[in-house]
């Protein structure tokens, strides 16, 4: 049967919405703490939300990086990648915390953002944790 992201991964890299909405429960809730306004509860709006992303990243890819399970909830690092529908690149990576109930997703917690290009540490440190210049 493999564990719940195994699962996830194989359904997204068939780009199957079904099968991938159908690992969540009816009354799933979503919660992305980096973008609170993206919560959302229900395996509808999980079905919506990945037919979408595999209409605009056809050749959609994941990699599950690394697991990790406690009791009933599994961590999931993972790497998406693939090419939108006007040709650029697509590319994301981040966490899944999933809490999951008789086989299940019932909750989960996504920090996964789009991979950015350019930019070191010092220009990080900088733009993130001092004021800007006047």
């Amino acid at each position: 049967m493999g564990s719940i992201h195994e699962r996830i991964v194989a359904a997204q890299n068939a780009r199957d919405p079904v099968s991938f909405a159908a690992l969540f429960s009816q009354d799933y809730v979503s919660e992305q703490p980096a973008h609170p306004g993206r919560a959302f509860t229900g395996r509808a709006q999980v079905l919506e939300n990945w037919t979408g992303v595999f209409g605009g990243v056809p050749d959609f890819r994941a990699e599950l990086v690394a697991t990790a399970t406690s009791g009933d909830v599994e961590w999931g690092e993972v790497s998406w990648s693939g090419t939108h529908v006007d040709g650029s690149a697509f590319a994301m990576r981040g966490v899944v915390i999933a809490t999951v109930h008789d086989g299940l997703i019932a909750s989960a917690r996504l920090f996964v953002e789009p991979v950015e290009a350019g930019g070191d540490i010092a220009e990080a440190v900088d733009e993130l944790y001092h004021p800007p210049s006047e």
